[in-house]
């Protein structure tokens, strides 16, 4: 989608006579633009609300996800993980809703807390992990401000964009297989059904009947399907646990019970826990390409969610411009700041927001009544820990299975744009990489654009990238022929 022009020259809210407000509007209607944008307050409230619950899967998934060991053996806490959570998704869509006045809400980007978990976590702390967080943030924020961001978005081929999308999706899908323990690492082959050639364990069945039970709603059209089946599927967990059909032993992170009250105090003990040094170990490249890796994983999807949502809402024009896009676009990039400090990873725009723009949300009302409702989460903390890792990974695939849903736009006719496609969406799962897998992508569409003689067509940002990439491959020999280690 090309860009000329971010912000039209005039808007709803300063066109002219003709739209303004009658006189004895209320500051709500006057602030928000409710009544210049056809809507109302009951169905603002009402798409919040719908948003919410579409959305709110992120407080179970972000967590587990988040959950792995870093280079010191270090874990975060889950109820800890849970409030950074909430506070984060609370905080950034109520600034969404206050100052960018659109409905879109965010939350951490399961693509964001991939990356942190399986390629920065492994190389260094959680703090340092979460300083990452907060300089790609920054990156993005400044790109937004210099006007970098859409000359980055036109230069990379459509086809590209969507490959990433599909990449990440069957990232965060195999994620969750291995979560639930449908997927595991064999013993004469890489991977296995189960530990041993097939499924083991009453959690595992969960994840599978969770899993269908999700598509199956979906099919029908029924909102919020996905945390109707985490429910679902907690509430059949919990059940079976306290019959004592299930060994606690068999659930990954713990059977699923109350353990005193249902409302607690957020815990708050990661905020703000972040490092932005002792990176000597892993090197200056390294570094540099996990934000590159970053920055790529919570740029891509952001632009595309928030015009495509736009347009849903009516705000968007046929050029794709809306009022208040800058300011969209700057406080998704402040999320991965927000993010990075809350200890919850990068925040961004959530495509969910479609689901409250279908309820009747115009305005950033909508917003404001998702955020509370994040915020008020914060307080029931116990009641989102009771449900089983197997239950909530089975989301994870469901994303995934959206996010392979742009393979509709790539013409796997042509050859120049059904190679590097694939090699983009195959190499992220199979080498648990999304820089690998653009990387590929990237390289290879420049390589057949040259051997098909349109090397005129290569644009210099991808000229450059594809420079990048191939030092980003070629790392190890060298270092090895510079003599460095």
């Amino acid at each position: 989608m090309t860009q000329q022009s971010l912000e039209p020259a005039t808007t709803a809210e300063d066109a002219g006579e003709g739209t303004r407000v009658p006189a004895g509007r209320s500051w709500l209607d006057r602030y928000f633009h409710i009544t210049k944008r056809e809507s109302t307050v009951a169905r603002e409230v009402r798409g919040g609300v719908t948003t919410f619950m579409a959305m709110a899967y992120i407080l179970l998934l972000n967590p587990l996800i988040l959950s792995g060991k870093d280079a010191a053996g270090d874990t975060l806490a889950q109820k800890a993980l849970i409030t950074a959570t909430a506070f984060a998704a609370a905080f950034t869509t109520l600034l969404m809703g206050f100052f960018g006045k659109v409905p879109l809400a965010l939350a951490a980007g399961l693509s964001v807390s991939g990356v942190l978990a399986s390629q920065v976590a492994p190389q260094m702390t959680w703090p340092q992990a979460m300083g990452m967080c907060v300089m790609y943030g920054v990156v993005i924020m400044l790109l937004v401000v210099t006007g970098l961001r859409e000359m980055i978005m036109n230069a990379i081929p459509l086809a590209l964009k969507h490959a990433i999308t599909m990449g990440i999706g069957l990232f965060v899908a195999l994620i969750g297989l291995v979560k639930a323990g449908f997927v595991h690492q064999g013993k004469a082959t890489p991977v296995t059904l189960g530990p041993a050639g097939e499924l083991a364990g009453w959690p595992v069945l969960l994840f599978a009947i969770t899993l269908l039970a999700i598509f199956m709603l979906q099919a029908r059209g029924i909102p919020g399907a996905i945390l109707i089946g985490i429910v679902g599927g907690t509430v059949i967990a919990v059940t079976l646990n306290a019959l004592d059909v299930i060994d606690p032993k068999q659930w990954a992170s713990g059977a699923p019970e109350l353990h005193g009250s249902a409302v607690s105090m957020p815990d708050f003990s990661i905020f703000g826990d972040v490092e932005f040094g002792g990176w000597g170990e892993v090197g200056a490249m390294t570094v540099g390409m996990i934000v590159f890796t970053l920055v790529l994983a919570g740029f891509f999807d952001a632009m595309a969610t928030i015009i495509g949502v736009g347009t849903e809402a009516k705000l968007a024009d046929d050029k794709g411009r809306m009022p208040g896009l800058s300011k969209a676009l700057f406080i998704d990039g402040a999320g991965g700041a927000i993010g990075g400090v809350a200890g919850a990873s990068g925040q961004t725009v959530f495509v969910e927001s479609a689901t409250g723009v279908g309820e009747g949300a115009r305005t950033g009302l909508s917003s404001v009544v998702t955020g509370l409702f994040f915020a008020a989460c914060l307080f029931f903390t116990p009641l989102t820990a009771i449900v089983p890792g197997e239950v909530a990974a089975a989301a994870l695939v469901v994303i995934g299975a959206m996010m392979m849903m742009n393979a509709r736009h790539v013409d796997w006719a042509d050859r120049a744009t059904a190679i590097p496609v694939f090699l983009t969406v195959v190499i992220m799962p199979f080498t648990y990489s999304i820089t690998a897998g653009v990387a590929a992508g990237v390289i290879s569409y420049v390589a057949i654009k040259i051997a098909q003689g349109k090397a005129r067509e290569i644009g210099a940002f991808m000229w450059a990238l594809t420079g990048i990439f191939i030092v980003y491959f070629a790392l190890n020999p060298i270092e090895s022929w510079m003599g460095v280690h």
